[in-house]
């Protein structure tokens, strides 16, 4: 053990029934480290963190906090032992102000009474004192702030019981460019005050900058720790998933075929006069900051936005798309940014999801046709490659990788003619991001052509043909994507 070991795990074993989900980890953080935790998905990173914030308690294994031996059986006992985590689902009460989150359960009293005068002061006293003025005034309703402000309005909660160490999972999945760097800001800063951060986050980019030392797991195991200078991309991507990636953005042979998609001055409230081609056989990239439109382009392609006005044209032939049921008529399929909202049925099976969009073919009257119900969802499950127990087990049973194959297989039993992708490999590992690029490829061969969205620069600029540059709710420039570097896409999209 270090002499300046903040956290120290040693041998951790966690079983669930017959299923060994930590198999012996060791790790360590320091005192003002900021530490990541590497792995793909079911590596064992979120069994790890719940044994360190209470909500799972090991089976074996030794947990030292600055050398001393303790136990971490409830919540509680990890809030005392100042071990604050934020989960990537925020869990923050929207309808309160920013100071009664902070002090939620904690609230400062005078006479039996809740002494909101003091809590204020108190709020804003330690966003003062965190250098966290973007927060914005502590009477404000969480609900009103961004995202960003709701990130730091959680980092204040967990700091204002003085935690030592401090565990951010997956922190920037909703974030800008600039909001992800005024978070690193905050993040160094409070390492300099000696707080030691685990920070888990799948993009790899992120993790170089910001981390002194990763750690990566697999399969339940610590395989390395190391610093972070010394780790490229392609040496963590093996270590993680146990292979080289030899293509790990292999983008298709450009062939493009007759043009299956024209858009003509596409206007609605968020969206400002677009136009483009889209061709079969072709990847056309949306690059944009979050918060640039692209989103609701594709709504609105896709019938759920209503259009003020414009053109759209399938085939060479005039379509009129007012709902996504005239979408799917005229061969366009969405698979939407936000898989578990809008793309998925989280209460049905994984069988139920990849059947919904076929009920007219496999239900006449009253009567279901169970076989050929269960050969839609066999040819989806073999196709892709979906890795599950049982067709009719819960899709949120799944990891982040399967349920999104899930989400494109749902429309494969007739494939569309366009695909429009927004988002395709937010939140999973990089092993499923490999396969799902494999799909894409895959389905462009075949001759589809293919809407990409991506926050991901060095995705979307590696595997599409084309970028359209998209800038409220504008494209201001397209180029072929081999033609134009990464700091000229970032200038174009940051240009007032």
């Amino acid at each position: 053990m270090s002499a300046a070991a903040l956290l120290t795990l040693c041998g951790i074993v966690k079983r669930f029934g017959g299923v060994t989900a930590l198999a012996g980890v060791d790790f360590e953080l320091r005192t003002g480290e900021i530490h990541a935790l590497l792995g793909e998905n079911g590596a064992g990173k979120s069994t790890l963190i719940k044994i360190l914030g209470g909500i799972h308690r090991p089976d074996a294994g030794e947990i030292l906090i600055a050398g001393r031996a303790v136990e971490i059986r409830e919540v509680h006992e990890a809030d005392k032992l100042g071990i604050r985590l934020i989960h990537q689902e925020l869990s923050l009460a929207p309808n309160l102000s920013v100071a009664e989150n902070i002090f939620l359960g904690r609230e400062p009293a005078r006479w039996g009474l809740v002494n909101r005068r003091r809590m204020f002061a108190d709020a804003q006293a330690l966003i003062a004192e965190l250098g966290l003025p973007e927060i914005g005034p502590v009477e404000a309703r969480v609900a009103d702030l961004s995202v960003a402000q709701q990130q730091m309005v959680e980092i204040a909660r967990a700091l204002s019981t003085r935690a030592r160490i401090l565990i951010l999972d997956e922190p920037t999945a909703s974030l800008s460019e600039a909001e992800t760097e005024a978070l690193f800001a905050k993040l160094r800063g409070l390492a300099k005050q000696g707080v030691g951060i685990i920070y888990i986050s799948h993009r790899l980019e992120e993790i170089q900058r910001l981390a002194q030392r990763i750690t990566v797991l697999r399969d339940g195991r610590s395989v390395s720790t190391q610093a972070a200078v010394e780790l490229n991309q392609g040496e963590l991507i093996r270590l993680m998933v146990g292979r080289d990636l030899k293509a790990h953005y292999p983008r298709p042979p450009w062939k493009p075929g007759s043009t299956a998609l024209t858009v003509r001055n596409l206007r609605n409230a968020r969206v400002h006069g677009v136009s483009f081609e889209l061709r079969y056989g072709e990847i056309l990239g949306f690059a944009g900051l979050v918060g640039a439109g692209r989103t609701e382009l594709a709504r609105a392609l896709f019938g759920i936005d209503p259009l003020h006005g414009g053109e759209i044209w399938v085939d060479g032939k005039p379509a009129h798309l007012h709902s996504p049921s005239d979408a799917r008529a005229a061969g366009l399929a969405l698979v939407p940014e936000d898989r578990k909202r809008a793309g998925l049925v989280l209460t049905g099976s994984v069988g139920y999801n990849l059947a919904l969009p076929w009920t007219h073919e496999w239900i006449r009257g009253c009567f279901p046709d169970w076989p050929r119900r269960d050969g839609i969802v066999s040819r989806a499950v073999q196709g892709l490659g979906i890795r599950l127990a049982d067709s009719e087990q819960p899709i949120g049973s799944l990891s982040g990788g399967n349920q999104q194959k899930v989400a494109v297989g749902k429309w494969m039993e007739r494939p569309p003619r366009i695909l429009i992708l927004d988002e395709p490999t937010r939140g999973v590992d990089v092993g499923a991001r490999e396969e799902m690029f494999v799909i894409i490829h895959r389905l462009v061969e075949q001759g589809m052509a293919v809407i990409l969205i991506s926050s991901d620069l060095p995705e979307v600029m590696n595997l599409s043909h084309r970028l359209a540059l998209y800038r409220d709710g504008r494209i201001v420039r397209e180029v072929a994507a081999q033609e134009i570097t990464p700091e000229e896409v970032m200038a174009e999209l940051t240009r007032n």
